[in-house]
């Protein structure tokens, strides 16, 4: 994934489905794929996310230099609402 933007909101898009749906192995699967690539690709070694009432605030470190982003919170939180509203669009296949 080419662009550092795009890799940061797919991933965070992923992480807060992931986060909420912690027995969806897909969501967890996923974010773990973005995740890999923030770190393979983009050289991030540390990475927090801080949601406020408006924005998602990620802070990462790539070497020594710390840098933040910003998300607005119904962008990313899209794709949690949509499976919030329309459970049976997203069936959840866990491991058994």
């Amino acid at each position: 994934m080419k662009s550092l933007q795009d890799a940061l909101y797919n991933w965070l898009t992923i992480k807060v489905v992931a986060d909420a749906r912690m027995d969806d192995t897909a969501a967890q699967d996923t974010a773990d794929i973005f995740l890999r690539i923030l770190r393979n690709e983009h050289h991030i070694h540390t990475i927090n996310v801080e949601r406020e009432e408006l924005m998602y605030l990620i802070t990462y470190q790539v070497d020594e230099n710390e840098k933040t982003v910003k998300f607005p919170t119904e962008l990313i939180d899209v794709m949690l609402n949509q499976m919030i509203d329309e459970p049976e669009k997203f069936k959840n296949y866990p491991n058994k």
